[in-house]
């Protein structure tokens, strides 16, 4: 397995900082389903002692992205597609009502912001990874909702996906996706304020990534 490439830490707040950006890892897809990870092999991609990554490994065991085996082997959970589904179903509900509050909030700068990162997103050599777009323009929307509650809950929920992610991202039809499509439609009711037309847009965006795991039928 190629090592996933993980940013090398600053040495002021190792403990936060390790967890950040092992989560920002799991949730941009880094990891596979099954993978087994090596906390001395993390520690130096990191930068850091395996004092601060142990740490952030047990927050991640809590959280779901990592399973501690009884032989102490740390493995991102095997794909299951109950739980794939199961994540499906929370991700919509919840970012169903996210984006209710959002809308509520958000401003025309707000909706300019999005917009940027779209352009961003298609700026040639220099444009932003789709993952990292595509995390980007959702947070950057569900931030408006500034629910305190709803917001660390999607968080949980992306980064257990994160792995499933993985598996989509290196299958071949997925090159076939115009990743930001329904990025573009959310943008768009968003500026004639049509609730149910973002929300359309929402559930299209969220549901297709999810046929790749769980296709129907």
């Amino acid at each position: 397995m190629t090592a996933p490439v993980i940013a090398r830490l600053d040495p002021v707040k190792l403990r936060e900082n390790a967890y950040f950006a092992l989560r920002d890892a799991f949730t941009r897809g880094a990891f596979a389903p099954g993978d087994t990870l090596s906390l001395r092999t993390l520690a130096d991609q990191l930068g850091v002692s395996m004092t601060p990554v142990r740490e952030a490994v047990r927050r991640l065991v809590a959280e779901g992205a990592l399973v501690d085996t009884p032989s102490r082997t740390l493995m991102v959970p095997a794909f299951d597609a109950a739980r794939a589904r199961d994540l499906k179903a929370a991700r919509l509900a919840l970012e169903h009502l996210v984006l209710d509050r959002a809308m509520d909030r958000i401003d025309a700068d707000g909706i300019a912001r999005l917009e940027q990162v779209l352009v961003r997103a298609d700026d040639g050599p220099h444009a932003l990874p789709d993952l990292v777009a595509n995390h980007e323009f959702h947070f950057t929307l569900y931030r408006y909702s500034e629910s305190e509650v709803l917001l660390p809950l999607v968080e949980a929920l992306w980064l257990q996906y994160g792995a499933y992610l993985n598996l989509i991202i290196n299958r071949p039809q997925a090159g076939l996706i115009a990743e930001h499509a329904h990025h573009h439609d959310i943008v768009a009711a968003l500026k004639s304020g049509d609730r149910a037309a973002a929300h359309v847009a929402l559930e299209a965006d969220v549901s297709r990534s999810f046929h790749f795991l769980i296709p129907e039928g």
